[in-house]
């Protein structure tokens, strides 16, 4: 699995690094940052996936 991105589409909700603090940061910017593209955690970045209100997240494989 590989967790990816879009920083154009992020609003900076946060949601991402609530559901997984290990995988996702928002940055200064407001936007989201991946900590760790292959995360240990799969089941919190599918969530926090599903949850993104923009749809900013993906998963591939």
């Amino acid at each position: 699995m590989r967790v990816t991105a879009d920083r154009e589409l992020c609003v900076g909700s946060g949601q991402c690094e609530l559901l997984a603090p290990d995988v996702f940061e928002v940055d200064d910017d407001g936007a989201v940052r991946v900590l760790q593209e292959t995360p240990d955690d799969g089941d919190a970045a599918r969530d926090a996936v599903q949850q993104c209100p923009t749809g900013a997240l993906s998963i591939a494989g």
